[in-house]
């Protein structure tokens, strides 16, 4: 159901509150942290001191004032941050607390407010199977604001999913070295593996899965009605069925563990959230990893 401008109004604030003391109260140092400059960048010289680096000094300057002068560096902070954002149909499937579109939109939102909270871009891909819409790298509140009403507020022009299609585009657009947050249920029956592996050598990757609970462990309700958002098809399982939960469980396991190897073998980051679970928890256990 669509939402009025109000009610979206209402919502990118509630969101912004809950992202902004999130970004400032617990994400403050581990961003910033886990996520490196570009390099080292001149800042100053000042005068030797014992356990500098003599490769440090300055020639030019040491000569001029007749005694030792070294170089000082500082990282080079500010880094473009790219979110690779699903809006495929299967993303507004919730059966708890929120959609998986929901909990992506907060996830988004807390790390876009991380970024700027650390002087870096942040821009967005929204993605089907196809480039829903481009938003470029930029700082600034407003500018995430509008990227957090976009995401309450669009309608896609496909329902599918395609992976490779993001990673292809992020390869294009990026010149540059950036970091590259990919937030989906990973719902895609096509291998992305090629494309991720060329993203991976360009940039710095990491994938956070968002599934609902229903989809781990089905519920025993007895004759229910399954709907494909993605394809459309519609099929009737008894949950009432040992055979056909167990089935449905080692699926899930099955995919879960291709997913956490595809990265695995990549050396890239990854974590899966629950919609009822804590993002928070997952956003600091992928921190920590890095």
């Amino acid at each position: 159901m669509a939402l009025d401008k109000q009610d979206i109004l209402k919502k990118v604030r509630k969101i912004e509150i809950k992202a902004r003391g999130l970004s400032n109260n617990i994400f403050a140092g581990q961003y910033h942290s886990a996520f490196k400059g570009r390099g080292m960048a001149f800042a100053e010289v000042r005068e030797y001191q014992y356990g500098d680096d003599v490769r440090d000094i300055d020639w030019n300057v040491t000569a001029r004032f007749h005694r030792p002068y070294v170089k000082v560096f500082e990282e080079e902070r500010e880094l473009t941050v790219m979110l690779l954002v699903d809006v495929s149909g299967s993303l507004n499937f919730g059966t708890r607390v929120e959609s998986k579109s929901e909990m992506v939109a907060e996830i988004a939102a807390t790390l876009a407010f991380s970024a700027i909270q650390n002087n870096d871009k942040i821009g967005v891909v929204f993605f089907s199977d196809r480039v829903e819409k481009y938003i470029p790298p930029k700082k600034g509140r407003k500018h995430i604001l509008y990227i957090i009403r976009e995401m309450l507020d669009f309608h896609p022009q496909s329902k599918k999913t395609d992976l490779s299609v993001a990673l292809e585009f992020l390869g294009k657009t990026q010149k540059h070295r950036c970091t590259a947050f990919v937030l989906s249920d990973f719902y895609d029956r096509k291998d992305f593996e090629k494309p991720l592996q060329i993203c991976r050598s360009r940039h710095d990757v990491m994938g956070i899965q968002v599934y609902d609970p229903f989809m781990k462990q089905l519920p025993d309700v007895g004759i229910l009605r399954i709907h494909d958002a993605e394809t459309g098809y519609e099929q009737y399982i008894d949950t009432s069925s040992k055979m056909v939960r167990r089935a449905h469980q080692q699926y899930w396991q099955q995919r879960s563990d291709y997913l956490r190897s595809l990265f695995q073998r990549n050396s890239l980051d990854f974590v899966s959230v629950a919609t009822d679970g804590d993002f928070v928890k997952a956003l600091r256990m992928m921190f920590a990893m890095r």
